[in-house]
């Protein structure tokens, strides 16, 4: 493929230093991602404002990125069903925070729809939009109604395929006698969307490797593999082949952590994750329980997040005191390579759920405003 220059938000070379450029414990880039949660008794409007009012915090405290999720068919529990709506609400509420998305579902969409929409968010808030692409399946009656009138195949199988057709969209990589050559998207001066490839294996870290792409890991559904994924992609590595692309390997761990004053209270509040996810495994999928209905649930507050964790022996969901968690996100991304942390958190409470990133912000000594 021959890459045609294009002005990126992103320096050649040395966009993203390796890890050891950075002291962890001041300068590690810390982000949000979020699904708006819906509360028992409360409606998507309620959930909107309160990922709105997190993204405008974080842009406060100086957090990296805000990403949002996308999820089909829970409307009555998750009300991040298309993050490129929500994007666009939440850049133009916030003033510096990179806002993206965790992930758009590529195995449902065109590759140049998306590249299209994207490229239009960036030049509606130049040099802040980051395009996080990933896949997934749900409710069969989901899928189907999300392929009506589209392709037939959601099988997967072309997903390398269709990322790199995305990214060839948005870096403008296509030579000109490719029958996309001639094809234009709307630009922003300063540069382009961030492309990520996002995943819980080792095969998408492949692809993301490949490709020259960063990579992001969801170690909040499938942290045991977050070890051999990372390996993985920097295995694979090579310099990518977009202008704005990557010189050097650059990764995102992306992980569940609830932050209080002390650890048992984080444990406390990390009960609601802990009940949740036993919900999911059982199909179960309702609003997020309140800390008491998840507290019984589980027959008692969790045990607090060892000091330490082993890799291929990581929980789901961490909690811990600003000092303990900061300790372990610091050894968590020494242990697989990575050089940036998302925390999700499955609070119920929307005020919970912002003071705990607060105090991850102080334990990091976050640039806020």
């Amino acid at each position: 493929m021959t890459a045609r220059p294009v002005s990126s938000g992103l320096p050649e070379a040395t966009v993203f230093p390796c890890a050891s450029a950075y002291s962890l414990a001041i300068e590690m880039d810390l982000s949000i991602v979020d699904i708006a949660p819906v509360r028992n008794g409360e409606t998507a409007t309620d959930a909107y404002e309160d990922a709105i009012a997190l993204a405008q915090a974080a842009d406060r405290l100086g957090y990296s990125r805000f990403w949002v999720a996308e999820h089909h068919g829970m409307a009555n529990a998750i009300a991040s069903t298309t993050p490129e709506v929500l994007i666009a609400r939440i850049a133009a509420e916030t003033d510096e925070i990179r806002v993206g998305s965790g992930t758009v579902l590529l195995n449902h969409y065109s590759p140049f729809k998306v590249a299209e929409t994207f490229t239009s968010l960036d030049a509606l808030a130049p040099g802040r939009i980051d395009l996080g692409l990933g896949r997934a399946t749900g409710m069969p009656a989901v899928d189907r109604a999300l392929a009506s009138g589209g392709p037939q195949n959601r099988s997967g199988d072309d997903h390398a395929e269709k990322i790199e057709a995305v990214a060839s969209h948005v870096y403008d990589a296509y030579p000109d006698d490719h029958p996309y050559g001639e094809i234009e998207l709307p630009r922003s001066p300063d540069g382009v969307p961030e492309v990520w490839v996002l995943g819980s294996s080792p095969s998408s870290a492949a692809i993301a490797g490949e490709l020259g792409l960063p990579y992001a890991f969801a170690a909040f559904i499938r942290p045991t593999l977050a070890a051999q994924a990372f390996e993985r992609y920097h295995e694979t590595f090579q310099r990518s082949p977009f202008d704005g692309g990557l010189a050097e390997p650059h990764g995102m761990l992306a992980v569940n952590a609830a932050c209080a004053p002390t650890d048992h209270e984080a444990a406390r509040l990390r009960a609601s994750s802990e009940a949740a996810y036993q919900r999911m495994a059982r199909g179960a999928f309702g609003p997020p329980p309140t800390v008491e209905t998840a507290i019984e649930e589980l027959g008692g507050v969790p045990d607090p997040t060892p000091d330490s964790l082993t890799p291929g022996d990581w929980p789901r969901a961490i909690s811990g005191s600003p000092e303990t968690l900061r300790e372990l996100l610091e050894t968590m991304t020494d242990a697989v390579g990575a050089e940036e942390v998302i925390v999700q958190n499955l609070i119920e409470d929307p005020t919970d759920r912002i003071r705990s990133h607060e105090l991850l912000a102080e334990a990091f000594e976050l640039d806020g405003r």
